[in-house]
């Protein structure tokens, strides 16, 4: 950037700044610097008599910072209007490849001045026909061409992925070889991002594999495709096959997909290699995005300093981009520092949906339900907010069922119809746990059957409803339902199976269940225990804890503790107790529950010890609250 600065002094010093030549000179470097616009329309206008190099060069600047496709509608009427400037092929040929979906409105200018003959504005054509429709177009055009170049077969190639025509353009791809003509390091990149696109990760990588020379834009394609194809561990493993010596080496766009995957894991070991690797690039300077990347990698492996650095570093407060305050925020909220969290989403420049959902979220999931119910009406009120969205509902349902307050969640409901917001599996999901919640299972039960495609976590939710309000044959029954329908049972589904025959005393369906588990772990046992012990089957529930091929936890101790309270068994009782004084010293509960045991068997002395106890060691009574709904 020195060198244009210092080039424009000379230039201005002898007075040259105003010629043509020296004008295409300057706009050439501030395309290839990325210079500030400001600075470049200076130069641009400084033209005195511009020609259509002058326009020419300017709109490649335009298409390298990617400026809106309005901005090369201006200039083309700006160098007719008050130029008087004629378009030349090398004008229309940036021009056509520049400015988007605008392209269409020069088509007419390129047949009446006869430049359509001309091989590159023509490819420019081709590339509109196959871009913006209709590729029937294209492909007459294509079809007529006498001397067809790599350029235009990638042209149609690409514009069949971008039409969804997998077919048509894989085979062109074969008719390519099949005629001997050369494909370029672009036609192979074509197709392993039309593959990717569509999530076939397994044929792009054997276009990627075949290639006989790579660019980095060659490993960029394969990278993303891992990346947005929800394989981060392959995106890694490419990553470390491209830093192999005789490579090419990464540019941007490498280190913002590979650091992104590097997100989305949430590794801290991985996450301290890349930075490594990062700072072993010598002369290597991270732009925006990258900056952007590593802050929210930090953020997502809880170095929420080195994340906090970064933001910093990044003149947030100077930009509107809402990215890496959305990052900051999330961060936060992961970690339970709400202040923090909330302190950052009111200095936002500029809010975006995303920053919303990250703040209503941060709050439910901290236990925060009713601050998250507060944001959320100020979000549908606000004047810089956007509307609510699927992941928006989905955080609100959660806080709704949350506080218990079908009210609430019917008004929640009554939002999610008004703005016509799309309800996927998990906003259904969080439906049926919302009315779950509140006691309203016949809501949950009619949304569930509303549902044309239910997931795991749907039949999960719905059985947990089931457990809570006792309702154990529903359960099983949905247990069949779930097999039924080809989805297989996990533990969270044998958890709640299990507590729903517990709470309505089905103990041989309960025992039969267990029987079926391939590899039980700790927490069934826990519901087998809990399940013995309401029965009053104390022993059998003592020779199941012995048996465990695990170490009982203390939800083991606290079920059997809770059974000998219900069924005046003092010794276990105390053995239970004793258990779980070890496991967890500071539980004020299981010091109660003891207590109890002692009174209802008249051992007052001994109760007074456990209370005495309790006191000695600066454990207090957790407060009992309850709470109705009256008039909402």
């Amino acid at each position: 950037m020195l060198s244009l600065l210092q080039l424009c002094i000379v230039l201005v010093h002898h007075s040259l700044h105003h010629q043509n030549h020296w004008v295409v000179l300057l706009l050439t470097q501030c395309t290839r610097f990325l210079a500030p616009s400001s600075y470049t329309c200076h130069i641009f206008h400084a033209a005195t008599h511009p020609d259509v190099r002058v326009f020419t060069f300017m709109l490649k600047y335009y298409s390298q910072i990617g400026v809106h496709s309005q901005v090369f509608v201006s200039l083309f009427k700006h160098m007719l209007q008050h130029c008087d400037i004629k378009p030349n092929a090398s004008f229309y040929s940036v021009m056509m490849k520049s400015a988007g979906s605008e392209s269409m409105l020069f088509l007419a200018h390129v047949l009446k001045s006869g430049y359509d003959r001309d091989h590159y504005v023509r490819n420019g054509i081709l590339g509109i026909y196959a871009k913006y429709g209709p590729i029937e177009f294209a492909r007459k055009l294509f079809d007529e061409m006498p001397d067809r170049t790599v350029a235009d077969w990638n042209v149609m190639i690409s514009g069949y992925w971008k039409c969804g025509n997998e077919e048509e353009a894989s085979t062109l791809f074969h008719v390519m070889g099949d005629q001997e003509i050369s494909r370029n390091v672009i036609t192979w990149t074509t197709m392993i991002t039309g593959h990717a696109k569509k999530g076939n990760l397994k044929t792009a990588r054997m276009y990627f594999d075949k290639m006989p020379e790579r660019s980095v834009v060659s490993w960029n394609a394969m990278l993303s495709g891992y990346a947005q194809g929800g394989a981060p561990e392959e995106t890694i493993r490419l990553f470390n096959d491209m830093l192999s010596p005789g490579n090419v080496q990464p540019d941007e766009t490498t280190w913002a997909t590979v650091i992104s995957s590097c997100s989305s894991l949430g590794d801290p070991c991985l996450s301290e290699s890349i930075v490594r690797k990062l700072d072993d690039k010598v002369g290597f300077r991270p732009n925006y995005f990258v900056k952007t990347a590593l802050l929210d990698m930090h953020a997502k492996c809880g170095n929420l300093e080195a994340a906090h650095k970064i933001f910093e570093q990044l003149g947030v407060y100077k930009y509107r981009s809402s990215v890496p305050w959305n990052a900051m925020i999330s961060a936060y909220a992961r970690v339970g520092d709400l202040p923090s969290a909330k302190h950052l989403f009111d200095k936002m420049p500029q809010r975006d949906t995303v920053s919303w959902n990250s703040m209503i979220a941060g709050y439910t999931q901290n236990g925060e339900s009713f601050k998250a119910i507060k944001l959320f009406e100020e979000m549908i009120s606000s004047e810089d907010s956007r509307k609510p969205d699927e992941v928006t509902m989905v955080s609100v349902f959660s806080a709704c069922g949350h506080l218990g307050e079908l009210g609430l969640g019917n008004w929640a409901v009554s939002i999610l119809k008004v703005n016509h917001i799309q309800i996927s599996i998990s906003v259904y999901n969080s439906l049926i746990n919302m009315y779950s919640r509140c006691g309203s299972m016949q809501d949950a039960v009619l949304i569930f059957q509303e549902m044309a495609t239910r997931d795991l976590v749907s039949y999960n939710t719905l059985i947990s409803g089931f457990a809570e309000h006792g309702h154990g044959m529903e359960s099983i029954e949905l247990l069949s339902k779930m097999k039924e329908d080809g989805i297989e049972p996990d533990r969270i589904t044998y958890i709640a199976i299990l507590t729903a025959c517990s709470h309505a005393g089905l103990l041989d369906e309960g025992q039969r269940l267990f029987e079926s588990i391939k590899f039980p772990d700790v927490d069934h046992y826990a519901c087998m225990i809990d399940m013995l012990g309401r029965a009053g089957r104390l022993e059998e529930a003592m020779k199941l804890i012995q048996s465990m091929p695990m170490e009982p936890h203390a939800g083991i101790y606290g079920s059997l503790l809770n059974a000998t309270s219900i069924h005046k068994q003092v010794e276990l009782g105390e053995l239970a107790a004793a258990k779980l004084f070890k496991v967890e010293p500071h539980n004020s509960g299981n010091y109660a529950l003891l207590s109890n045991i002692y009174a209802s068997a008249g051992r007052w002395k001994e109760g007074d010890k456990v209370r005495d106890t309790m006191r000695k060691q600066g454990v207090k009574k957790t407060t009992g609250l309850s709470w109705l709904e009256h008039n909402s």
